[in-house]
C-alpha cells in the first residue's frame, strides 16, 4: 500500500529533521527501542498497543519502531514531530474527544480500520449486487470480513474516529465520530449496493480524492420526485418503443433492447449533464443491439422514418435530381445526426455512426470524427465535443480494436480529452458465457491500463444507472480522461428475436422468464413511495402509445427528404449521378517558389543532422533551378500549397515524420538541444500549429487508419493521409477497407476523401516488405469491367461511380497532382496509392518544376491543363521502328524505369 511506505519514509524525515534541530544525546537515551527505557516520559492513559508486537504484514521490516518511536516523542512533545505526524497522533489517539469508547482506540486498531476501509474501496464491488438475474456465484472476498481485523460483535457499537491527513471520504480528517457499526454500514452502502466501484488501482491522489468525495458522501444521494417523474417517463418511452416494434413486426430482426431498457434514460441523463458542464457536440458509436431505440428515443431520428424502413426501406424519388441512395444497408446499421434540447434547456447536437455488422470496428472512427470536430471548432480544452462508444460485453473484452483505440486516448495528436464507454453487459456473448469468453474477472478489465475509472452497475435499478451516468460525464468534463460504465444487464431474447437462447443458456432463461422488467420494478418502487398513482402511469404509457400509432400512421406515406438522414451533408459536393467538372490542380510559379523556400529553409541556429542538412541544402537547390524535383519535394509541395489555400492537411502513420525509407524528413532533429522544426508548420504567417499536422502513431494499423477515416469524414476540407510503415501492413487493418473504406459510401452514402499510402515494390527485402497486394484493392473496386466509361471532359464519371481510385503513380509531378487532385474537385472519393520504394531516390523518376505550375505551354500543359496525367506517353523517339511493334505494353510505377534502362 503506497501511503503506508509514504508514511514510513516520512517517518525517517522526521527523525533525520529532529536529529538536526537538537544535539544528539548518548545512545542510551535516544528513547530509539522497542521496549520504553527508563528515560521514556510517562504516556497519558489509555496506554496505545506498542507497534512491535504487531506483525509487518503491512509494514516494512523497521516502520513499526519508527512509528513507535514517534508516537512516544509525540506524547511527550507533540511540537517535536512533523506537523503532518501531530495531526495523524492527534486523530487516532482522539485527543480532542472525550468519548470513553473512542478514548481506547489505540494505534493498532486505528491502522486495522484503515486497512478495512481499504478493503471495500478496492474490493467492495465483489461483494455487490449487481445481477439483476442474481445467478452470479461470486464469493465474497476474506479482506471485507471483519473478523480478519481483530474485530469481534462486541466492538460494533464502539465508538472510531477515521481521519487521515489530505485524504477524502471516510477517511476524511473532517469526519465525525462513529461506531464500527456505522462505519461499516456507510461501507456496505457505499460500495456493496446496486453500484460496484473500482477506480483504486488509479495512481493519482487527486482522482481518487474526488472519487471517494462522489462515492462516500455523508448521506446518500436521493432524487426529488420531479426528477424520478422525468426517469419514469423516459424508461416508458424505451420499454414501449421495443413492445411497438414487437408488436407490429414480430418476426423481424431488430436487435431489441429488453432486458437493458435503462441504457435510454441512462444516457439521456448523461448528456444533459454533460450539456450542463460545455459539451455542445457528441459524438456516438454502437453495435446494431439497442440501435433504432437510441436512434428513436436519445437522436431523435423520427419514428415515422425508423418505421418506414421496416417496411420497405429508404425509396428513391421519382425525378428526383440528386438522390443517390446507394445500395443501402440494414436498418440496425444506419447512422444519423440531430438536435436534441435538453432538460436544462440548452441544445446538444448528436451525431450516431454507421457501423457494419463487425462489432467494435467503429470504435477508432467515432474518436478520430471527434477529434475533427474539436479542431474545426477551436475546442482547445476539448470540453465542447465527446465521443460516446457503446460496447457489448463480449466484444469489449474480445476485441483487439479496443485496446488499440483506448491507446490512442492520451496520445497527442490523438487524444480527445476523453470518451465514454458504455458497456451494454448481456452476460453471454451470443451463446458463449463469459468464463469461454474471457479471462478476466470483468469484461472491462482492459480498460485498467489506462487507469479509467470503471463503474459496475444493476441494470434493474434505474436510479443507480443515472448516478453513474452522471458521475460519468462529471469525470470525463473534470479530468479529460477516458472513463467506463459497464451496465450489468440481460438479453430477454436471444441474439435476435427469432434466436432460441435455451438451446445454450436454459438455466439463465428460465430465470428471465420470469423475471419482471425495469419498468415494472421502477413503478413499483415509486407507487410504494406514494410518488405517483397508477392513473399517472397509465395516462404516461397511453400519452406513449398515442404518439407511436400516429408516427406508425405517417410512415405509409414517408418519403425521404434529399439523404435527410445523412448526418453533416456537405452542400455543394456531387454524388455519383450527378457530374462533376474537372478541374486544374497547377499552381503558380511564383507560389511554387515562394513555398519551396519556405519548407527547405531551417533556422540559422537550428543543427540538424549533417547527412539532413545535405539533403535539405539539395532540395533547396531543386526549388531554385526548376529541375530535379524528386518524390519528397513533390510530396512536401502539395502539402504547402494546399495549407496556403487555407485547407487542413493531417499525415498519421507509423514513423512517417522520417518516413520508413528516410525520406520525408518532415520533422528535424536538433542534434545538440533535441528541439523539433517543421518546416511546413512555417508556410504561412501566424500559421495554426494543427493546420498542418504529422505525427507518428502507436503501433496499430486498424485503430489509427479507422481515426484518419473517421476524421476525414468531418470536413470536406482537408487532405488527411495514413501511411502504412510499409504497404503489406495494410492487411492488419483489412476491416477497415473492407467494410468502411470501400464500401461506406454506398452502404451509408458517405463520402470520404482519405488518400491511403503503401510504400510497396518488390526491392529484395522478404516477402513481408515485398508487396502491398495491389490486386486485392483492384478486386475489390466496383468499376464495371464490361463498360467503356466516357472520356469527353464535359460528361467523365467513371471516378465518382467508382468506390474508389487505385494509382501507382510514375512521377513526382503526377503525385504532386494527385493529392491535390483530391481537394480540387466537387466530390470526395478514398485514394489508394501505391508508392514504389524504388522510385523514391531514382535518378530517373524527377520532374521539372514547371510541371507543377499552371502556365500555358510549359511541358506539364497540354489542352486540358496542368493536372493529373492518367496516361504519360513514352517520350522516347520510336519512328524507325513504329512499323516492326507488334506489341504495346501499358505499364506504372518503377517498370517503366526498368524497361528504359
Amino acid at each position: 500500500m503506497a501511503w503506508l511506505r509514504a508514511a514510513s519514509g516520512l517517518a525517517r524525515h522526521a527523525l533525520r529533521r529532529r536529529a538536526l534541530l537538537t544535539r544528539a544525546p548518548p545512545l542510551a537515551a535516544r528513547c530509539f527501542h522497542s521496549a520504553p527505557p527508563a528515560c521514556r516520559p510517562s504516556a497519558p492513559a489509555p496506554r496505545a498497543v506498542p507497534l512491535s508486537r504487531l506483525t509487518d504484514s503491512f509494514l516494512d521490516g523497521t516502520s513499526s519502531v519508527y512509528l513507535e518511536e514517534l508516537q512516544r516523542a509525540w506524547e511527550a512533545d507533540p511540537a517535536s514531530v512533523d506537523e503532518s505526524w501531530d495531526n495523524f497522533f492527534r486523530n487516532f489517539l482522539g485527543q480532542a474527544a472525550p468519548s470513553a469508547g473512542l478514548s481506547g482506540q489505540t494505534i493498532q486498531e486505528s491502522m486495522q480500520l484503515l486497512l478495512l476501509v481499504r478493503a471495500y474501496q478496492v474490493n467492495g464491488h465483489m461483494k455487490a449486487k449487481l445481477d439483476p438475474l442474481r445467478l452470479d456465484e461470486r464469493a465474497v472476498p476474506e479482506d471485507l470480513d471483519l473478523s480478519l481485523y481483530g474485530f469481534t460483535d462486541a466492538d460494533l457499537d464502539r465508538e472510531f474516529f477515521l481521519g487521515v491527513w489530505r485524504m477524502a471520504g471516510f477517511l476524511s480528517e473532517n469526519r465525525p465520530v462513529l461506531t464500527l457499526r456505522e462505519i461499516l454500514s456507510k461501507l456496505e452502502q457505499a460500495y456493496c449496493g446496486p453500484i460496484g466501484y473500482e477506480c483504486m488501482h488509479i495512481p493519482d491522489r487527486d482522482k481518487c480524492n474526488w472519487l471517494r468525495d462522489k462515492i462516500e458522501s455523508a448521506k446518500p444521494m436521493e432524487y426529488h420526485k420531479d426528477r424520478r417523474l422525468v426517469m419514469l417517463d423516459r424508461l416508458i418511452w424505451s420499454t414501449q418503443f421495443e413492445n411497438f416494434l414487437a408488436t407490429k413486426w414480430a418476426t423481424a430482426k431488430r436487435f431489441g433492447l429488453e432486458g437493458g431498457e435503462t441504457l435510454i434514460p441512462g444516457m439521456k441523463e448523461m448528456f444533459d449533464r454533460a450539456a450542463d458542464l460545455g459539451v455542445e457536440n457528441i459524438v456516438i458509436g454502437m453495435p446494431h443491439r439497442g440501435r433504432l431505440n437510441v436512434l428513436g428515443n436519445v437522436v431523435r431520428k423520427p419514428l415515422s422514418q425508423i418505421f418506414s424502413e421496416f417496411t420497405g426501406g429508404t425509396r428513391p424519388v421519382e425525378g428526383e435530381d440528386g438522390l443517390y441512395t446507394g445500395t443501402g444497408d440494414v436498418k440496425y446499421h444506419l447512422g444519423t445526426s440531430y438536435d436534441r434540447p435538453t432538460r436544462g434547456g440548452k441544445r446538444i447536437h448528436l451525431s450516431l455512426v454507421a457501423n457494419p455488422s463487425h462489432l467494435e470496428a467503429v470504435d477508432p472512427v467515432v474518436i478520430g470524427k471527434t477529434r475533427a470536430k474539436q479542431f474545426y471548432s477551436n475546442d482547445l480544452d476539448r470540453t465542447k465535443n465527446m465521443g460516446i462508444l457503446i460496447h457489448g460485453d463480449g466484444s469489449f473484452a474480445g476485441q483487439g480494436v479496443v485496446y488499440e483505440t483506448l491507446h490512442l486516448s492520451a496520445l497527442p495528436n490523438y487524444t480527445t480529452g476523453g470518451t465514454i464507454h458504455i458497456v451494454v453487459n448481456n452476460q453471454v456473448a451470443f451463446t458463449t458465457d463469459p468464463r469461454a469468453g474471457r479471462s478476466s474477472q470483468y469484461c472491462t478489465d482492459v480498460a485498467k491500463a489506462l487507469d479509467a475509472p470503471i463503474f459496475h452497475v444493476n441494470g434493474d435499478d434505474l436510479e443507480a444507472v443515472v448516478r453513474v451516468c452522471e458521475l460519468a460525464a462529471e469525470w470525463r468534463q473534470t479530468f479529460h480522461s477516458d472513463v467506463v460504465v459497464d451496465l450489468i444487464c440481460y438479453r430477454r431474447f436471444g441474439h435476435n428475436e427469432i434466436d432460441e437462447p435455451s438451446f445454450t443458456q436454459p438455466k439463465m432463461y428460465q430465470v428471465i422468464k420470469n423475471h419482471p422488467s425495469s419498468l415494472k420494478l421502477y413503478e413499483q418502487k415509486l407507487l410504494g413511495t406514494g410518488e405517483v398513482s397508477k392513473e399517472d402511469i397509465q395516462r404516461i404509457h397511453e400519452k406513449v402509445n398515442r404518439i407511436l400509432n400516429e408516427e406508425f400512421a405517417k410512415s405509409k406515406d414517408y418519403v425521404p427528404n434529399k439523404r435527410d438522414w445523412l448526418s453533416a451533408y456537405w452542400t455543394g459536393f456531387k454524388s455519383p449521378e450527378q457530374i462533376s467538372r474537372v478541374r486544374n490542380t497547377g499552381v503558380k510559379p511564383e507560389v511554387l517558389k515562394r513555398v519551396g523556400q519556405a519548407i527547405t529553409t531551417l533556422p540559422e541556429n537550428f543543427k540538424p543532422h549533417r547527412a539532413v542538412k545535405k539533403i535539405f541544402e539539395l532540395r533547396s537547390a531543386m526549388i531554385q533551378s526548376g529541375e530535379g524535383i524528386d518524390w519528397a519535394v513533390a510530396e512536401a509541395l502539395a502539402f504547402a500549397t494546399l495549407i496556403v489555400e487555407g485547407n487542413h492537411v493531417r499525415l498519421s502513420g507509423q514513423d512517417v515524420q522520417r518516413g520508413t525509407f528516410s525520406h520525408r524528413h518532415a520533422v528535424l532533429h536538433d542534434q545538440e538541444t533535441g528541439g523539433k522544426y517543421c518546416p511546413l508548420d512555417h508556410v504561412v504567417m501566424n500559421q495554426n500549429e494543427e493546420l498542418f499536422t504529422v505525427s507518428n502513431s502507436s503501433l496499430s494499423e486498424f485503430a489509427v487508419l479507422g481515426f484518419e477515416m473517421g476524421y476525414s469524414m468531418e470536413n470536406p476540407n482537408s487532405l488527411v493521409l495514413w501511411e502504412a510503415q510499409f504497404g503489406d501492413f495494410s492487411n492488419g487493418a483489412q476491416v477497415m477497407f473492407d467494410q468502411f473504406l470501400s464500401s461506406g459510401e454506398a452502404k451509408w452514402l458517405r463520402q470520404t476523401g482519405l488518400v491511403v499510402l503503401l510504400p510497396h515494390g518488390y526491392d529484395g527485402q522478404g516477402p513481408e516488405h515485398s508487396s502491398a497486394r495491389l490486386e486485392r484493392f483492384l478486386q475489390m473496386s466496383d468499376d464495371n469491367p464490361f463498360v467503356i466509361p466516357e472520356m469527353e471532359p464535359t460528361l467523365r464519371k467513371q471516378i465518382q461511380e467508382c468506390n474508389w481510385q487505385v494509382v501507382n503513380v510514375t512521377t513526382p509531378a503526377n503525385y504532386f497532382h494527385v493529392l491535390r487532385r483530391q481537394i480540387h474537385r466537387e466530390f470526395r472519393k478514398p485514394l489508394i496509392v501505391v508508392a514504389p520504394k524504388n522510385l523514391l531516390r531514382h535518378k530517373d523518376c524527377k520532374s521539372n518544376l514547371s510541371e507543377f505550375d499552371d502556365v500555358e505551354g510549359h511541358p506539364g500543359f497540354d489542352k486540358q491543363g496542368t493536372r493529373f496525367k492518367r496516361l504519360i506517353k513514352d517520350r522516347n523517339d520510336h519512328k524507325q521502328v513504329e512499323e516492326s511493334i507488334r506489341r504495346l505494353v501499358l505499364c506504372s510505377g518503377k517498370v517503366n524505369n526498368t524497361f528504359e534502362v
